[in-house]
C-alpha cells in the first residue's frame, strides 16, 4: 500500500467535499432557488411580501398551475411532455359547465368531467405509447384540436355557470377552510399528498421512474410500458380536471380563447425548476411544488415592484433555460 502524505489527504478531503456539495446542489436545486428568491423578496418587500394575505394570495393564485404541474411531472419523468394541458382545461371546462347548467348536479358534473378527462388522457397515452408518435407532436396536435373545438362550440366566447345551485358550485373555490385557508390551497395540498403516495409507495410509481430511466430495460423486465405511459397521461388529465373545477368555480365561467392559455408552459417551468429532468427518470413531486412557488414568488414580486407585466414571460423563459443549463452542468460534473 502507498501511504498518503498529509497534504494529499487534505486534498482528497477537499475534493470529496466539493463533490458532495455539487451532488447536494444538483439534488436540491429547487430548494436553493426557492430559498434564494424568498430571501430576495423579503429584502426588497419584507413587510408587504410576508403579510398573511399576500402569502395566501400567492398560494391561491398558483394552485391551478400547481395541480397541473403535478401531472406534468409524472409525464416528464416518463420521458414525455404534454403541450395540451392548457387547451384540455378549456375543453373540459366547457364540458363540465354545460353539464352543470343542464343538470344543476355537482356530482354528475364531476362524474362526466372524470369520464372526459380519462378519455382524453388515454387517447394521448395510446398515441404516444402504442402508435409511437413523439410526445411533442402528439400533444401539439391535440392542443390545437381541443382549443379549436372549444372555440367552435362557444364561437370564441365564454360560458358562465348559471342556475339555482350556481352559488353552491362557486362555493367550491370561494370558501375558506376554518375561515382562513382558501379551498384552492386545500385542494392543491390534497392532490400533492395523493400523487406523493402514488409515486413513493406504489408499483406504478416505481414503474414511471423506470420507464423514464431506461424504457428498453423496463420493457425487458416484463413491465407494460404502454400501461405505464397511459396511466401517466390519464392521471395528468384527471389533475387537469381538478384544476378546471377549481378555476371555473372560482371565476364562475370558462373562456374558450383565453382559459388555460400558456398553462402548459407554466406547468413545465414548475417541473423543470423543481429539478425534474427533461430526459426522464428523475423528478420529485415535493420539488415541483417548490418550483410552482418559485414562479409564484417571481410573479408576486414583479407585481409589487411595478414591473411591466409583459416582461413576466421573458423572466420565466430565462429561468427555464438557466434551470436546465444548471442541471446539465451539475450532472456532467458528477
Amino acid at each position: 500500500m502507498i501511504a498518503l502524505g498529509k497534504s494529499e489527504k487534505e486534498s482528497l478531503k477537499k475534493s470529496s467535499s466539493a463533490k458532495d456539495w455539487k451532488k447536494w446542489a444538483s439534488n436540491n436545486s429547487a430548494l436553493i432557488a426557492f430559498v434564494a428568491l424568498f430571501l430576495i423578496a423579503v429584502v426588497l418587500q419584507g413587510n408587504t411580501f410576508l403579510s398573511v394575505n399576500n402569502i395566501l394570495n400567492i398560494l391561491r393564485n398558483n394552485s391551478v398551475i400547481g395541480i397541473i404541474a403535478l401531472g406534468m411531472t409524472l409525464i416528464i419523468i416518463t420521458g414525455g411532455i404534454d403541450l395540451s394541458v392548457g387547451s384540455q382545461l378549456a375543453f373540459i371546462g366547457i364540458v363540465i359547465i354545460t353539464v352543470f347548467n343542464s343538470t344543476q348536479s355537482i356530482f354528475l358534473t364531476i362524474v362526466v368531467g372524470i369520464g372526459a378527462a380519462v378519455v382524453l388522457g388515454l387517447l394521448t397515452g395510446l398515441l404516444i405509447a402504442r402508435f409511437k408518435i413523439p410526445p411533442f407532436i402528439a400533444t401539439l396536435g391535440s392542443m390545437t384540436i381541443y382549443r379549436s373545438v372549444a372555440q367552435f362550440f362557444l364561437n370564441g366566447g365564454g360560458l358562465m355557470a348559471t342556475g339555482e345551485k350556481n352559488k353552491l358550485y362557486l362555493a367550491i373555490s370561494n370558501t375558506d377552510l376554518f375561515g382562513i385557508i382558501p379551498m384552492p390551497i386545500v385542494i392543491w395540498l390534497l392532490c400533492v399528498i395523493i400523487v406523493l403516495l402514488i409515486m413513493q409507495h406504489t408499483a406504478i410509481g416505481r414503474h414511471i421512474y423506470a420507464v423514464g430511466s431506461n424504457e428498453k430495460a423496463t420493457l425487458l423486465s416484463s413491465i407494460n410500458v404502454v400501461k405505464v405511459k397511459c396511466f401517466a397521461y390519464t392521471a395528468s388529465a384527471v389533475l387537469v380536471l381538478i384544476a378546471t373545477v377549481v378555476e371555473t368555480s372560482r371565476l364562475g365561467s370558462i373562456n374558450s380563447a383565453s382559459s388555460g392559455s400558456k398553462y402548459e408552459m407554466d406547468a413545465i417551468a414548475a417541473a423543470v425548476i423543481g429539478g425534474t429532468s427533461m430526459s426522464g427518470g428523475k423528478g420529485k413531486i415535493a420539488f415541483t411544488v417548490l418550483g410552482t412557488l418559485t414562479l409564484g414568488i417571481i410573479n408576486n414580486m414583479m407585481n409589487l415592484l411595478g414591473v411591466n407585466s409583459f416582461l413576466v414571460g421573458a423572466v420565466k423563459g430565462a429561468i427555464i433555460i438557466v434551470a436546465v443549463l444548471m442541471q446539465m452542468i451539475l450532472n456532467k460534473e458528477r
